[in-house]
Formats: C-alpha cells, structure tokens, sequence
C-alpha cells in the first residue's frame, strides 16, 4: 500500500491523517481539523464530505455536483494555515489557474461546533 503525505500539509500520511474524516471513521476535533479535511476533499473531489461539513443553513448555496465540478477543474497545490482560533482559520490554498499559473485563494473561515461536529458557515476572502 503506498502511504503519500496528507494533501493538507501535515506531514502524515492520508490514510492516517485526513481519509478517516472522509470515510466517518473519525469527526474532526477543531476547526483547523475540519479545514484541512476540507481542504483535502477539494483536492481528492469528494464532494460527499465537503457537503456534509457544510453548516445545513448555507447548504442551500452548495451542491454535491457543484462542490465536485469545483474540485475537479482546479488543480491544488497546497495548503498554508495562516492562523487558527477557536472558530476561525486564516489560510491560504495555491493552486494552477487556467494557464498553468499559480494563484492563491486566502480565506478567513468561519465554523460552528453543533452536536459535537465542526461545520463550515462561510468566508471572508482577501485580495
């Protein structure tokens, strides 16, 4: 079985790092968790998991089928955590743009802890 670095950037292997979250064989503990989770289903296109973390009273603005087209027409590159709290992650994603040009998404994130789970509300992003 070939272990390959997390897609988050912790160093840890998949299968023992962020693929537990997607399978639902673990819940995230924090914000920062949820957000490289996150993170790593955009790049791995699992669109289950990115609906599913997201809060039920933004869901109505996602779709499985739009999470998916999403994460299938960008290519990912990585993740940097500028910034954690209780509750919100400051980060920046690099990724390919259509000429093969680096760019950088920077959020500031916002989650909710409901019922024991961390979920996605919204963003803030910067220029």
């Amino acid at each position: 079985m070939d272990f390959i670095n997390c897609h988050c950037g912790s160093g840890i292997p998949f299968q023992h790092c962020c693929q537990p979250y997607h399978l639902k064989k673990k819940t995230a503990p924090t914000a920062e968790t949820l957000m490289r989770s996150r993170y790593s289903a955009f790049v791995v296109a699992d669109a289950d998991y990115l609906y599913e973390t997201t809060h039920r009273s933004k869901r109505k603005n996602h779709s499985k089928n739009g999470y998916r087209s999403s994460a299938k027409n960008t290519k990912w590159l990585k993740l940097e955590i500028v910034c954690a709290d209780f509750d919100v992650v400051k980060f920046k994603a690099y990724y390919l743009n259509r000429k093969f040009q680096t760019e950088v998404l920077h959020e500031k994130s916002n989650f909710r802890l409901e019922d024991g789970k961390w979920y996605y509300v919204d963003g803030d992003f910067y220029s």
